[in-house]
């Protein structure tokens, strides 16, 4: 394992975002805060509690993964484009270094500012809520799998995409809404039967689910179909990203 190669990549990556700190950290945080304002303040008004939760704390762990989804997403896919845009990829795929350890670099860089992304916004909700972890080692545990699992897919996306509108195509139009479709703001169980039934079909009903369970005890499916839905899901990506580096798709053109 080439560590000094992967702590070159890890590193720069990390130098873009505190290079960038009010677009990578501040930006986000705030934009969450407008959230707990509106849906915390306003809705939460009319909403007392969800399954005995009142609806400010209710919406913490959905509002985190709004967040950590689309940054992780956005973070390794512009990470992995970027040299592929301007050319220099051809020096990285020719440099003595595995692909496993190229990944471990992009992927872990923006997994990481992610994560320290969900931190800050689950310390920003302490002031507008009051929040107990009921779990916090399946919390940590879930928001690391989390954002390394949508790293992976931004890492695909990141050599898929052939403009900066490709780039953005698959967080703006396929993760926001299915985060929000995904019982970010509610429970699918307020839902009629027909739409709890097909709300289940949502691959990220099952990550909103286990991170609520791990916050409040309680969640809109078992704890088992969440690890299992990471887990085929990261493995999913996975194999995606070994064959576009055996297949050199859209790498060597």
């Amino acid at each position: 394992m080439n560590w000094n190669a992967i702590a070159a990549i890890y590193r720069f990556e990390m130098a873009r975002t505190f290079r960038t700190l009010m677009q990578s950290i501040v930006s986000p945080v705030l934009s969450t805060s407008l959230y707990f304002v509106v849906f915390g303040a306003a809705i939460g008004s009319r909403i007392d509690q969800v399954e005995g939760v009142s609806y400010g704390a209710f919406i913490v762990p959905g509002l985190i993964m709004l967040t950590v989804l689309t940054q992780s997403t956005t973070n390794a896919s512009f990470g992995i484009y970027f040299p592929k845009f301007i050319g220099t990829v051809y020096e990285l795929l020719s440099a003595p270094i595995s692909f496993f350890e190229i990944v471990i670099g992009y992927v872990g860089a923006a997994a990481t500012k992610a994560f320290m992304i969900g931190l800050i916004i689950l310390a920003t909700a302490h002031f507008f809520v009051d929040l107990t972890i009921v779990h916090p080692v399946w919390m940590m545990a879930f928001l690391v799998l989390t954002c390394i699992s949508f790293a992976l897919l931004g890492f695909i996306i990141g050599i898929w995409a052939q403009n900066f509108e490709q780039l953005q195509l698959v967080p703006l139009l396929v993760i926001t809404p299915l985060v929000f479709l995904g019982g970010s703001f509610y429970s699918i169980s307020m839902l009629p039967p027909v739409w709890q039934t097909i709300t289940l079909f949502n691959p990220v009903v099952y990550l909103i689910s286990g991170f609520r369970w791990a916050f409040f005890g309680m969640a809109d499916v078992s704890l088992g179909w969440s690890v299992l839905a990471i887990a085929v899901f990261m493995t999913t990506c996975l194999a995606t990203i070994g064959w576009i580096f055996r297949t050199g798709y859209r790498l060597r053109s």
